[in-house]
């Protein structure tokens, strides 16, 4: 019964049915996405990891849904109602949606009033109206009527055989499946004010859109309000056509006395059952692809979170602001090291700005730093403020904002208490605001992604599919940027291919009982790190200080003899490795498929180890504009409108993108501001860390919103 899945997802997909398959095969042989998507390019045909990360749900969701098809055959069977016809319509279903349409009128149901019509006997009686022959109904039912089975008189079994009828319309696989599409053309999803939702649903308070043009974010912002109280939503509908088009399915012409008892089923079936059940599925059918959306948008957004560029090279000193209970600072070197700490009060209600600028100062000139990090939470406004005047008079200090989403969380944990535990929450909370700018990959993996704060409804999500997803955007970062073995942190470990939490938890503790990796062969005599995990994390894992220059770059091991042998073609050798010329140009020129054949590997395969030869310790993330300092400091009551501003974008959702412009409240540029040219989406013209340039339009102090453009005309 199973689907030839490699042509399924072939098609789906636009990739060959054999590069489909050599991906299912990689799959089921225990190998990850990252693994694959790097060192199996020949096999699958180059695809990237989000592609084969959605290839391998698809293959998930195909292979579910053949389960579920035999689920439903076995249930059928055993009520030997299982005809050959049946069979296999739900064998060549391409949806769980048509699966279940086709298993509902056998799927056992609570009590109903046809339930009980069925239990009366009246199944006859329903089946001789459908008919719609000629006769009296009201005369052919008194043949069924029975007072102690409560049926009293000729109405009400008429009555009981009609509901029989409802269900069965209600059931029809083929009349839901034409009146889904009718719905969602002509369906107007309204919603109006049933709480006090305060201005946060002003705008739904008098809505109605088309179904089909409804946007995924106000679909989530619906359901929300609905949720709260806030809003009454419903659907409205084309009854008319709907009812018409079952009549056409069910009624016969001629007039026979027993369609008036039809026609009456079918509108009870449409008022009472299948509108009701058609506009539960169709507001859960958008509410899963609005879902979709937001995690996918939330999965971009912390991608480019995790890929700011690190800030290298300086002493960062954090600032983690507060009121009643004082600033924490922590100073941290260039290798992340904790070097002091403090508590400093030049916010109310203690307002003590010239005793905490003494003591930054101190730290400031104790430890040479360059650059202060400030979290942007409570009395970040005010610790701003302060913090511009103290530096505005040091040449080659600067600041910058950092978003501490999910520090406190960190902070808070059984993870900071092990990594810190001299330390106090708070202090500990000012540690990871430093470590997020001078390393945002490296800090950030420590929180649960969801915490981190990039996306929109993020609490309205599924749990688990959300996880799903923020974890493999989070897997193929860590993976594409690389790790230092001698230095990362477990949690860091943990997110490299091949390896979990335990795993990295024994990697440290091997670095820790025998000083420093020499090489990534020695990764073999870590406890329980078995040839397969090794086969999927060493071309992720560097070590820099080495003795193999190859185990600084992302050549994996099994490549290294390849990596030799290219080296030898142009006379060259491992010394000269990170310091020779364009080496892609010289295989141009010999013939990309000729090399590849010699040193016995595939054209994207050369491809890649002739990069890593040429970049040994490549880090991408170092090809990205560099993180905004600062030496001065706004209030949004300097703005006006015309004004023009260097901002970086903070999250960018379906409607547009918000933008931190220096006021502590970030402005946002509507998609419609976006560029000159019409855009689909805002992922079109701009990513989270993205520098950008804009020009205020409005601004509301009292509601605190910044309407910002990007256009240039």
């Amino acid at each position: 019964m199973a689907l030839a899945y490699e042509s399924v997802l072939a098609h789906e997909f636009g990739c060959k049915a054999a590069h489909a398959a050599a991906v299912i095969g990689l799959i089921d042989g225990g190998n990850t996405i990252p693994f694959i998507a790097r060192y199996r390019k020949e096999q699958h045909g180059a695809m990237d990891d989000q592609k084969l990360r959605e290839l391998a749900d698809r293959l998930q969701y195909l292979r579910n849904l053949d389960k579920r098809k035999q689920e439903v055959l076995d249930a059928i069977e055993a009520q030997g109602k299982l005809t050959e016809e049946l069979r296999a319509a739900v064998e060549g279903a391409r949806t769980l949606a048509v699966v279940e349409d086709l298993y509902r009128p056998y799927k056992q149901k609570r009590r109903t009033r046809a339930t009980v019509a069925r239990e009366q006997g009246l199944e006859p009686l329903a089946e001789w109206l459908l008919e719609q022959g000629a006769g009296d109904p009201a005369e052919l039912a008194e043949a069924f009527i029975d007072g102690e089975k409560g049926l009293p008189d000729a109405e009400s079994c008429l009555a009981g055989a009609c509901d029989i009828l409802a269900e069965d319309f209600a059931d029809d696989a083929a009349l839901r499946a034409k009146l889904r599409p009718l719905l969602f053309r002509e369906g107007v999803l309204c919603s109006e004010k049933a709480g006090d939702g305060g201005a946060v649903y002003e705008q739904y308070y008098d809505f109605e859109e088309p179904l089909n043009r409804v946007q995924h974010h106000r679909i989530l912002a619906i359901n929300r309000g609905e949720k709260e109280g806030a809003l009454k939503v419903a659907l409205r509908a084309p009854h008319i056509d709907a009812v018409a088009l079952m009549e056409d399915a069910f009624m016969r012409r001629g007039g026979a006395p027993a369609s008036a008892y039809v026609q009456r089923a079918v509108a009870d079936s449409w008022s009472r059952l299948l509108f009701p059940s058609l506009e539960r599925e169709l507001r859960s059918g958008f509410t899963d692809r609005a879902q979709e959306q937001a995690i996918r948008m939330f999965s971009v957004n912390l991608k480019q979170l995790l890929m700011q560029p690190p800030v290298r090279g300086r002493v960062i000193l954090a600032v983690d602001p507060a009121y009643r209970t004082g600033c924490k600072c922590a100073v941290i070197d260039e290798t992340g090291l904790v070097l002091d700490t403090a508590v400093v009060y030049p916010t109310p209600p203690q307002s003590k700005p010239e005793e905490a600028a003494a003591v930054l100062k101190r730290l400031i000139a104790k430890h040479k730093v360059t650059v202060v990090a400030i979290g942007n939470g409570t009395a970040s406004r005010e610790t701003e403020m302060f913090v511009a005047g103290l530096i505005k008079d040091m040449p080659g200090m600067a600041y910058t904002m950092v978003n501490e989403a999910g520090a406190s969380v960190y902070s808070a944990s059984k993870l900071a208490a092990e990594e810190f535990p001299q330390f106090d929450v708070s202090l500990r909370s000012a540690v990871s605001i430093a470590r997020r700018l001078q390393d945002p990959l490296a800090e950030l993996v420590k929180v649960d992604p969801k915490s981190i704060g990039v996306g929109q409804y993020q609490h309205d999500m599924p749990p688990a599919r959300l996880a799903h997803s923020l974890d493999g955007v989070v897997e193929d970062c860590v993976n594409t940027v690389g790790v230092d073995v001698n230095v990362a942190s477990a949690p860091l470990l943990a997110r490299v291919a091949g390896l979990n939490a335990a795993a990295a938890k024994n990697v440290v503790k091997y670095r820790e009982e025998n000083g420093a990796y020499p090489d990534r062969r020695a990764l073999l005599k870590v406890p329980k790190l078995g040839p397969k995990a090794y086969e999927q994390c060493a071309g992720f894992l560097r070590v820099p200080e080495g003795k193999n220059v190859l185990d600084n770059t992302s050549v994996h091991p099994e490549s290294y003899k390849a990596a030799k042998d290219l080296l030898a073609i142009f006379g060259l050798s491992l010394g000269d490795v990170g310091k020779m010329p364009p080496l892609h140009e010289w295989i141009e020129e010999r013939g990309e498929e000729t090399v590849a054949r010699t040193v016995g590997v595939g054209v994207h395969t050369l491809r890649d180890i002739a990069l890593s030869l040429q970049k040994p310790g490549r880090d991408p993330r170092d090809e990205l504009p560099p993180t905004q300092l600062r030496t001065d400091v706004m209030d949004m009551n300097d703005l006006k409108p015309g004004m023009t501003l260097a901002g970086t974008v903070r999250n960018v959702i379906d409607f547009g993108a918000f933008v931190d412009i220096g006021v502590h409240q970030d402005g946002l540029v509507h998609i419609s501001q976006m560029a000159d040219r019409y855009i689909r989406h805002p992922g079109e013209v701009v990513r989270v860390g993205d520098a950008v340039t804009v020009t205020v339009l409005d601004v509301d102090t009292r509601k605190k919103r910044i309407s910002l453009t990007m256009k240039t005309g």
